[in-house]
């Protein structure tokens, strides 16, 4: 019997840029940056970096890496 558990696609799949429009950092409520080298969404004012992960941005405080001084 076949496992029939998909795992979420690896590659890096963009983001909608409505969604873009829309979204703002959970913890500051300001703008964020789309990085579609990096594949995160910035929040400056945060100083901290959302993953996106196939196409959907992981938007939690615990999840984002923290940009550098």
């Amino acid at each position: 019997m076949s496992d029939t558990t998909a795992e979420p696609p690896t590659e890096d799949v963009p983001v909608d840029p409505r969604l873009l429009e829309i979204l703002v950092c959970p913890v500051t409520k300001g703008p964020l940056d789309y990085d579609r080298a990096a594949n995160e969404l910035i929040s400056r004012r945060a100083g901290l970096a959302y993953p996106v992960r196939g196409g959907i941005p992981i938007m939690l405080p615990e999840e984002a890496r923290k940009l550098d001084a």
